[in-house]
């Protein structure tokens, strides 16, 4: 594991002070993990980073409320899931479960980076949104359970069911077709 030579909780505690300089930074360390969990979540690149600066807006604005300054990741994670579900009500009020559209492209054996991104992307589509943001925050970003129930405000037991039982659609889409 790689130290650095400045730790976020540090960054934070000074963020909060006033130091424009370590806020800075502690956006340059977590802004492409947090538009990139953005984007898997609403689908368009435009709103992911207009609603990456929203996020670091309200988290710079909201940063003397952090209690914990070792659960900044968590937290603004928080902030970066009701951002994104705010702009998805309000973009489709009526529309209680969220559609993903992954890319469209074939894929098959002996696939390319590209056709497996596909591949992943498409079965990504054959989740839930519950489902997908559970695979999106444990996967692609590497949060633990707990973090997890942080950020989305739910018991552990939810966060681990969602996860497993999405893996299990996963693994299914994904499966080689045997012939």
């Amino acid at each position: 594991m790689i130290f650095r030579e400045v730790e976020d909780r540090d960054l934070v505690i000074k963020a909060a002070k006033g130091n424009v300089d370590s806020f800075n930074l502690l956006v340059s360390r977590h802004e492409k993990r947090v538009f990139n969990y953005l984007l898997r979540i609403v689908g368009h690149r435009e709103d992911a980073l207009d609603l990456t600066q929203d996020v670091f807006l309200k988290a710079y604005q909201n940063l003397t409320k952090l209690s914990d300054v070792e659960r900044f990741s968590p937290w603004l994670f928080r902030i970066a899931h009701n951002e994104a579900y705010s702009l998805l009500r309000r973009n489709r009020p009526d529309t209680a479960e969220l559609i993903y559209d992954p890319p469209t492209g074939g894929a098959r054996d002996g696939m390319f980076p590209v056709e497996l991104n596909i591949a992943v992307e498409r079965a990504l589509g054959r989740l839930s949104a519950d489902q997908r943001e559970a695979v999106v925050l444990k996967i692609f970003q590497g949060f633990k359970f707990e973090e997890m129930a942080d950020i989305l405000d739910l018991p552990l037991s939810t966060i681990k069911s969602r996860l497993y039982s999405a893996l299990d659609v996963l693994k299914g889409a994904l499966a080689p077709v045997k012939g």
